[in-house]
């Protein structure tokens, strides 16, 4: 009877009494038309020549994604003297969804922001005690973002492009009011609700539910419903002895930490986020102004520079608060990007351009890592997370795995190299926490660590669509610092809270290898332009780098520093983990399209530029290509050109002949020997100098499979595990031709299924052991997956997967739930599997998802299954995801070992470049005696000191020892870690005028700067 009593009454009378109404507001409004350059500046809004016509609550505005700006006027009347006096205007909000619905940012007339406008936070503040008549002259920027998750979170929408989404206006004004804030009042609601979220987590059998219980029925007696703001006071009074009451000595300890998780882009585009990063850091600086107990930390360093850019004044408030040490820049990184996809040299960038961004503007370089949000991460990533100058990492999606519950809330996660870096996963279980009883109790039962240890950390704040803190939320971690029954909750910083954290757990255990999310396994192949996009933005921007410092160095040109700079920005914000991903509406995805379009043209003209300084294009009336240059950007040398460098290739030492034997296809290279059956479908692949057949009896290689894909909710997002119950393969056939080319075989195979097509031409070159395979498909398949087959008749255990600098290994049999959970995993450029002395690698130029499996042979042995995920065809959030051209490439390598992998994935992502420059040569500005460590970068430091910056990592899991020469004159050569600051871990063991010797340990990564010696 109490609760619900309390439930009642604090619902229907005291909650609505918080506010005392005592005059209406004027408003006029601009509708900004979608051919005026909407979203429209400040300056434009409120530069006294636009048109404000007039608007009143009860009028419908906004079309999805338009905006509307919003005149608000007013005269606070007399009665208010005296009193605390606050706005309260809602836009019509139909959603407790702060981020996902309509926004709005009040601005002053000289355009100074004032705060913002969501569905919990309607309030504006006008003065602390007023005199009466104060003149209210603000406007609203009111952006009419459509609430893209409906009742049923994934039904296929358009609301997700501006140019489907419609023009009917989706919200209502619905309220503009002068009002007296009744202070004592709002406090009342903070107390009870407290102390009933409180006592409904605590034991019927607890006396201290009791306890509460009958103080709240004593404040509801004491609160007169006729005259609450009277009788507010008095209620409070009937609770004090009962908020007073200490926390237990062995009260868990949470540490809260103000946030506002903003994806870059999600259900909204990279436009409508810049707005939302100047709204919520709005509300948090007033908030810091406030509340002196309030620390704020946000993450990424670009939504830091969209604010400087387009809301300078209040990012100088950021400023002074981050200098204060209550706002607090966090994680690091460019973005929270996903750490599955990215590659090695893009995976480092985002570290050394978000710690750039934070040093120079601010001071500080971040020690945590702060990813809540990416759908697993990379086992690459500890050894990463250290060279960039941290050494704490914090996620809470792993909390997400549908089978297997991690063990551990605190601990050191170790990486492929060794490397162990302090990780924790708040046990909160989100990171958009409202320090809700409910939450804190949660976090208390679920910490799988007590005993050994007591702390844990709370993000509090409205987040995704940001929002951030709110006073009703820093009231709930004033009452529940020291209260009985609850853990304490104390607000402090993230550094604060791994310092206390790290002492108390000085031996935390260890997890070795990846943190796999067991769930968004999707995500490694939806938007495959997207993923593609990508993976040819990371080698055009190595390419760029490399042979515009080896041009640089020697004189030749300018280093373009501030292009490259500007490029990777770009390409590091695509990164974001839903937009890489693929897991975001068709406005962003297109955008991103555009994006890497612009990078690629932008890439090619600087990789041009430097290509001909390095080896000038001659010009005769008929140019002979067979002594052009070509350009080596893998750190392998191919056919006679160093790695690094340019040449002539050597000629090709053996032949490509084609046989028919029926109505199959043979291809005999002398090395392998590879038979296409009547489908179209490798039938046969033997290894000529192993004498060893590749295609288990019965099976067939490069076989299209299709089926169905409609997981049970998160559609771009999941691939359940049974969508492998049902499965057609690809066998009907169109046609299949023959013809011979530049020395190589090449089968065109085309076939037709559904709405769809596919055309294949694979290639068999002079002197490889690589089937290439190159796919143009049209695809108009939705809810279904598209995977290409190579079952290998090799007995393996594990298979090895590319990932940052290096490789990991995972089962390929399902012994545990964690090995059968891995039924679809993230690979870069290659996957092998072997058994010693014989392997085999599948390569591909933009593909990620995979599956590799074993099954029982003819012979009693097992062999091995390598698929890979092309295509898929979710509709939600957008419903035309894949929908129509694509073209990509993979292969298969025969008779691989892992250093075969590896250089035949650096092959097929960097093609050859050519100039038509006689035959001259480019010597490599850096180079190895060895491939036993790999270069991964050279560029022009970022200091713009003219150094030179090399990378390099060892690939293969082994202990390596090489001997690295510049080909320039060296003053001096040390180690930095990736920010490019001194870092000694002990790797160069000599050095002598740019000549070094350095010795690696397993998938060490090692960063050298060489100072010219301009002597």
């Amino acid at each position: 009877m109490i609760e619900n009593r309390l439930k009642r009454v604090l619902a229907e009378r005291i909650t609505p009494a918080v506010y005392t109404p005592v005059a209406e507001l004027k408003l006029t409004a601009w509708h900004v038309e979608g051919g005026q350059g909407e979203p429209v500046m400040p300056a434009v809004a409120l530069a006294g020549n636009v048109s404000y016509e007039p608007f009143s609550v009860g009028q419908q505005w906004g079309p999805a994604w338009g905006t509307s700006w919003i005149h608000v006027t007013g005269t606070v009347p007399p009665q208010a003297r005296g009193h605390k006096v606050e706005l309260v205007v809602d836009l019509g909000f139909s959603q407790s969804w702060p981020g996902f619905q309509a926004e709005g940012l009040v601005y002053r007339p000289d355009g100074t922001a004032v705060k913002a406008l969501n569905p919990l936070n309607t309030w504006l503040p006008v003065a602390s005690e007023s005199t009466g008549g104060e003149e209210i002259d603000l406007y609203v920027e009111a952006a009419a973002n459509p609430f893209v998750f409906t009742d049923n979170p994934f039904i296929p929408t358009h609301l997700g492009e501006k140019s489907t989404a419609g023009s009917a206006p989706r919200y209502t004004m619905a309220r503009a009011d002068i009002n007296i804030f009744n202070t004592e009042v709002w406090e009342l609601v903070q107390d009870l609700e407290v102390l009933e979220q409180l006592a409904a987590e605590l034991d019927p059998g607890n006396p201290r539910r009791w306890d509460i219980l009958y103080a709240v029925e004593r404040a509801l007696d004491a609160v007169h419903l006729t005259d609450i703001p009277g009788t507010a006071a008095a209620g409070r009074a009937e609770l004090a002895h009962v908020l007073a009451q200490p926390a237990n000595a062995s009260a868990h300890q949470i540490t809260a930490i103000g946030h506002a998780h903003i994806d870059s882009a999600w259900l909204w585009p990279v436009r409508e986020t810049v707005r939302k990063v100047a709204r919520t850091t709005s509300n948090v600086v007033n908030l810091l102004e406030e509340y002196p107990e309030l620390q704020f930390a946000m993450s990424s360093a670009q939504q830091y520079e969209w604010l400087k850019e387009q809301r300078p004044e209040v990012f100088e408030r950021v400023k002074d608060a981050v200098a204060q040490g209550r706002f607090i820049p966090t994680g690091g990184m460019w973005v929270e990007s996903d750490t599955n996809m990215v590659g090695s040299e893009a995976m480092a960038r985002q570290f050394t351009y978000g710690q750039r961004f934070f040093r120079e503007n601010f001071g500080v370089q971040c020690q945590e890592v702060w990813l809540p949000d990416s759908f697993g991460y990379s086992a690459a990533l500890p050894q990463i997370v250290k060279l960039a100058g941290a050494k704490w990492f914090l996620t809470q999606k792993i909390s997400w795995n549908t089978v297997n519950k991690f063990p551990h809330h605190t601990f050191n996660w170790e990486g492929i190299d060794g490397t162990r870096v302090f990780t924790h996963f708040p046990p909160v279980d989100t990171y958009n926490s409202q320090l809700s009883g409910q939450e804190l109790a949660h976090a208390v039962r679920n910490f799988r660590d007590k005993g050994a240890a007591k702390n844990s950390l709370v993000p509090f704040g409205w987040g995704d669509g940001g929002g951030g803190p709110t006073r009703e939320m820093l009231a709930r971690a004033k009452r529940t610092q020291n209260l009985e029954g609850s853990p304490q909750v104390t607000i402090a910083s993230p550094a604060e809270f791994f310092t206390a954290a790290q002492a108390e757990y000085p031996h935390a255990p260890v997890w070795k290898g990846e943190l796999y999310l067991e769930l968004h396994r999707g995500t490694y192949t939806s938007q495959a332009l997207t993923k593609q996009g990508n993976r040819a933005s990371e080698h055009l921007l190595r390419q760029a780098e490399l042979w515009s410092a080896t041009a640089a160095s020697r004189g030749l040109i300018d280093y373009p520093y501030d292009e490259l700079d500007r490029i990777w920005k770009l390409v590091l914000l695509n990164q974001f983990h839903d937009i890489l991903p693929g897991s975001s509406i068709a406005w962003v995805h297109r955008e991103a399209a555009e994006s890497y379009a612009r990078i690629a043209k932008d890439l090619q003209e600087i990789i041009f530029e430097a290509m001909q300084a390095l080896a000038p294009a001659v010009d005769p009336v008929d140019p002979d290509p067979w002594k052009s240059t070509l350009f080596n950007a893998s750190p392998y040398p191919r056919r006679g050109i160093a790695p690094l460098s340019a040449g002539v290739p050597a000629p090709h030492s053996s032949e490509v002949t084609v046989e028919h034997d029926g109505s199959d296809v043979v291809v005999h290279n002398g090395l392998i020997t590879v038979r296409f059956g009547a489908d179209g479908v490798i039938s046969s692949i033997v290894d000529v100098a192993a004498n060893r057949e590749l295609v288990p009896s019965g099976q067939g290689a490069n076989l299209l499979q299709l089926h169905a894909d409609f997981p049970n909710m998160w559609d771009a997002w999941d691939i359940d595990a049974f969508y492998k119950n049902t499965v057609t393969d690809l066998r009907e056939l169109d046609s299949m031709e023959v013809t011979m080319g530049s020395g190589q075989a090449e089968i065109t195979i085309k076939r037709s299924f559904r709405k769809s097509h596919i055309t294949q031409r694979v290639r068999i070159a002079p002197d490889s052991k690589i089937i290439t395979v190159y796919n143009d498909v049209d695809w108009h398949e939705q809810e279904t997956l598209l995977k290409a087959a190579f079952p290998l008749d090799v007995h393996a255990d594990h298979a090895r997967f590319e990932t940052q600098y290096g490789h990991i290994q995972r089962a390929t049999h399902e012994n545990t739930s964690w090995d059968n959970a891995r039924f679809e995993v993230c690979a870069h450029r290659w996957v092998h599997v072997g058994e010693p002395g014989f392997g085999a690698a599948v390569i591909n130029d933009s593909t990620y998802g995979h599956d590799v499996s074993r099954h029982p042979g003819a012979n009693g042995s097992s062999f091995t299954t390598v698929r890979l995920s092309l295509l898929r065809g979710p509709r939600f959030p957008d419903p035309e995801t894949d929908q129509g051209p694509h073209s990509f490439t993979y292969g298969l390598v025969v008779g691989a070992e892992v250093a075969d992998a590896v250089d035949a994935g650096y092959a097929m992502n960097l093609p050859w470049r050519g100039t038509y420059s006689d035959g001259a040569a480019v010597e490599p500005l850096i180079s190895t005696d060895s491939q036993a460590a790999l270069i991964e970068c050279i560029k022009l430091a970022d200091d713009r000191s003219g150094d030179v910056i090399v990378r390099l990592y060892e690939p293969l899991g082994a202990r390596a020892s090489v001997t690295l020469s510049a080909s320039f004159p060296v003053a001096s050569l040390e180690e930095n870690n990736l920010l490019e600051q001194p870092y000694d871990a002990g790797s160069l063991t000599f050095s002598d005028h740019g000549v070094a010797r350095i010795a690696l340990r397993p998938f060490q990564i090692l960063t050298l700067r060489l100072k010219k010696d301009n002597k």
